[in-house]
């Protein structure tokens, strides 16, 4: 064997392993769950009087949903004398006549309800959330995005938790409007629901640390201050304040029965745009955060969860070079007649791959009745995963090289069921090359599917099929779905008309 193939095969496995070890703390929290399932959150005890509460709606150029939003929101059953609504308007084309329009229609309505614009759009969202705290009367600020339409008794049922005052921050679960509205849309809303129920329900009732989601949720004004307030030198400032906060020795609570509808995006690269940010994001907490973290004396259990919290998604990158060197690994082997290889290879893939099929299929079985049904979803939301290492990769060296970037909002049409359309209207987003790399590499795996199929590989082909369908089906949707129409497409890097 040559030194070339000893090092094909060498970083293949290498990669593998770490795989494979991020695979089995999906296992690990999976058991933490299932074991602290029946710890149900309730308030520390009654609460005196209700407090004054200021609501915060940061909106950007949301033209589709911002009336939405605002409606839904003062209807909210909340004393009115008690409750303060500030929209955080940094729009720059109609939005900002929409929402004026709504806040003057409530006004009327005697809410306590205004509206604040910048022309200067400094620390982007966390800017607007910094500026409309300097003039907040509420002792408690809940904050929601333009895509969302909360029910009207959610600050009846997070508020009551505050009585603990070491309670920082209440977190409801994101719900999902237009979940069948497309394959994507149903993927999206079984990714989500796995981050709140699992991620969220194991870490929380296992007094570990998780993150507040930068909208459904309602946090202590005086624990932000004390976190050192927002900060905008990463793209993800809700999960920075939300580890701030928590080192500081603060209590957040996730309630996974209280549930804030939303629209998830409908289109492929809203989708990806979205993805990037998160991903780009926690690399750059990370950064930030992770070393503190780590020489801190706080628990090991905590700081070894927040490693794999903030690091996940280095995941990427490393997938990316997995897929790169899977067709070679896999011709060398099966030249020098290595079968036996496969006794390491198998299992290795089967715990990168299976514990995510179980991680969602456990999910899915805590949510949902018909949940078997569903388990038919599970094999392309594997291969969406797959597909997003290309633009979730660009988003890690973007963060790891210090390349700054603007905030880049994930565009809502007010999707809500099958007979709403987005192709025709405004905010659509346009990737040029992104989609080009992750068509070749689809191409790339078709051909070592045949190549596998042609000389019995059998048992690396669902593997082989999972990279190929993924980096399609990305690739491709991409693609169409940008030149679908003739209205105006939007750079993500950029926020401009080409």
């Amino acid at each position: 064997m040559t030194a070339a193939e000893i090092l094909i095969l060498a970083t293949y496995f290498f990669v593998l392993v770490i795989l494979a070890a991020y695979g089995w703390h999906r296992y690990y929290l999976v058991y933490l769950y299932m074991k602290n399932k029946d710890k149900h959150p309730v308030p520390a005890g009654p609460m005196a009087e209700l407090p004054r509460v200021t609501i915060q709606l940061p909106i950007y150029n949301e033209m589709y949903v911002a009336d939405r939003l605002i409606d839904s929101v003062c209807l909210m059953d909340y004393p009115r004398e008690l409750l303060e609504i500030q929209v955080l308007d940094d729009s720059t084309d109609e939005t900002r006549n929409v929402a004026e329009q709504a806040v003057r229609r409530n006004v009327a309505r005697g809410i306590d309800i205004k509206y604040l614009h910048r022309t200067d759009r400094t620390g982007y969202k966390a800017g607007a959330l910094e500026e409309g705290l300097k003039v907040a009367t509420g002792e408690f600020v809940a904050i929601f995005d333009a895509d969302f339409i909360p029910t009207e008794d959610f600050l009846r049922r997070t508020v009551p938790f505050f009585v603990d005052p070491k309670i920082a921050l209440v977190q409801a679960r994101w719900g999902h409007i237009n979940q069948d509205y497309s394959l994507l849309t149903k993927v999206q809303s079984i990714l989500l629901d796995a981050h709140f129920v699992l991620e969220h329900g194991s870490r929380n009732r296992a007094g570990l640390f998780f993150n507040f989601n930068g909208t459904a949720g309602i946090w202590r004004r005086t624990a932000i201050a004390d976190a050192g307030g927002w900060q905008h030198d990463t793209l993800t400032e809700d999960l920075d304040l939300s580890y701030r906060a928590q080192v500081r020795g603060w209590k957040f609570i996730f309630l996974p029965d209280l549930v804030a509808p939303a629209e998830v995006p409908v289109e492929m690269n809203s989708f990806k745009s979205q993805q990037h940010r998160w991903a780009k994001g926690s690399i750059q907490t990370c950064r930030k955060l992770l070393p503190m973290i780590l020489r801190s004396n706080l628990p090991l259990g905590v700081k070894m969860e927040a490693f794999f919290h903030l690091s996940a998604n280095f995941n990427y990158p490393l997938m990316c070079v997995l897929s790169v060197l899977m067709a070679p690994a896999m011709v060398i082997r099966y030249n020098m007649g290595w079968y036996e290889m496969l006794l390491i290879d198998v299992p290795l893939f089967l715990a990168a791959t299976a514990s995510v099929g179980n991680f969602y299929m456990v999910c899915q079985r805590e949510l949902h009745e018909d949940w078997v049904t569903r388990l038919k979803y599970l094999p392309f939301l594997m291969s969406v995963g797959i597909g997003l290492a290309v633009n979730n990769t660009k988003a890690v060296f973007e963060a790891m090289f210090n390349q700054q970037s603007e905030f880049v909002r994930t565009p809502k049409y007010r999707v809500e069921g099958d007979a709403d359309e987005w192709i025709g209207k405004k905010y659509r987003q346009s990737f040029v090359v992104q989609p080009m790399i992750e068509m070749a590499l689809g191409l790339y795996f078709t051909a070592t599917v045949f190549y596998a199929l042609a000389n019995g590989i059998y048992g690396t082909l669902p593997f082989l099929v999972l990279f190929q369908v993924g980096f399609l089906y990305m690739g491709l949707t991409s693609i169409v779905q940008q030149y679908t129409g003739t209205e105006v497409v939007l750079k993500p890097a950029t926020g401009k008309e080409i």
